[in-house]
């Protein structure tokens, strides 16, 4: 496992492990998603991983109580990452729910703290406010901000007056949004990005095409999956597999490789199973070579989805089967 090269209190892996999926049936853990969940956690920490990352919102707590448990003696080992839903985020709301996150954790400390969406409403300057007062207090170790652009996460840390550590952002090849500026920002200040979503919930992974797209609720919600998007990444996967052939890998992996490429950028793909966690953490010990960076670069660039309203309609034809 290869790590990132900052001053923090614990090593931060270059793979992490995103716990979306612990608690939430839309994902299609069953009855025993806690065992599977348990086992996940074990075999991650077995192979090096040491970013664990949750949020309060995932299963409505669930997700928290599940990796906790998951963690056991191993908690204060690790960097334990959750995030505080941003419904009314002033400090005094901010100290409560970090205080039932940590307990559904099952830790005394929360070593990163993220506010998992930007508030329109309230602004960073309360919500930082009762961060600070969390660090203060020794309760929060590290604080991070979820989805915000690079003007918002240098104001948050102003208002902090202290370093907001990482931004989690989804990034991936074919959502390269945070290239443009929050991972020069990072590199330069010596902060993380942390990127969920590496993989575009399994759009690059080779699995799926326009004869065979996925059944789950939350991919044919996604518009990457529609049939004709599908189609459209035909060239984007080749080019995947040739560069996962020469290095003995799977798409996955090398898809993982690219987004690792930045030094100050970590993954937290999410894991069905202990061997799909196995695969995760292998990608971090893929050296990806200029000439194959320079392919899966151009191949990206060339796949155009559509998205945002283009979609809409589409979606609804693919949904009613027309």
């Amino acid at each position: 496992m290869r790590f990132v090269r900052l001053d923090t209190p614990k090593p931060i892996s270059k793979i992490g492990l995103g716990t979306w999926q612990f608690g939430s049936r839309e994902w299609g853990y069953g009855p025993d998603y806690e065992r599977r969940a348990a086992e996940i956690v074990r075999r991650a920490l077995d192979l090096g991983v040491t970013l664990f990352d949750t949020a309060e919102l995932y299963g409505f707590g669930r997700s928290e109580r599940i990796l906790g448990a998951a963690l056991a003696d191993d908690r204060a080992k690790v960097v334990v990452a959750s995030k505080i839903f941003p419904l009314l985020p002033v400090a005094p709301v901010v100290q409560q729910r970090a205080v039932a996150s940590a307990a559904r954790l099952g830790v005394d400390g929360i070593d990163l703290y993220q506010v998992h969406q930007a508030n329109p409403v309230v602004a960073d300057t309360t919500t930082m406010r009762g961060m600070r007062s969390l660090q203060d207090v020794g309760l929060v170790g590290e604080v991070g901000v979820s989805n915000y652009d690079l003007r918002r996460w240098r104001f948050a840390e102003a208002a902090l007056g202290r370093r907001v550590l990482s931004n989690q952002v989804r990034y991936s090849m074919i959502d390269r949004g945070p290239e443009e500026d929050l991972i020069p920002y990072a590199e330069q200040a010596g902060r993380i990005v942390i990127a969920y979503s590496p993989l575009a919930q399994g759009f690059l992974s080779g699995r799926y095409d326009a004869t065979n797209p996925p059944a789950g609720a939350v991919r044919r919600a996604n518009p990457y999956f529609l049939p004709e998007n599908l189609a459209r990444g035909t060239q984007l996967i080749a080019t995947l597999r040739e560069v996962a052939d020469a290095h003995d890998a799977t798409p996955s992996q090398i898809a993982l490789a690219y987004v690792l490429r930045h030094p100050n950028v970590v993954a937290i793909p999410g894991a069905s199973g202990v061997e799909q966690m196995e695969r995760n953490a292998a990608a971090a010990d893929i050296d990806l070579a200029d000439d194959e960076y320079a392919a899966l670069v151009a191949a990206a660039h060339a796949f155009r989805p559509v998205t945002g309203l283009a979609a809409v309609p589409r979606m609804i034809r693919a949904r009613l089967g027309k």
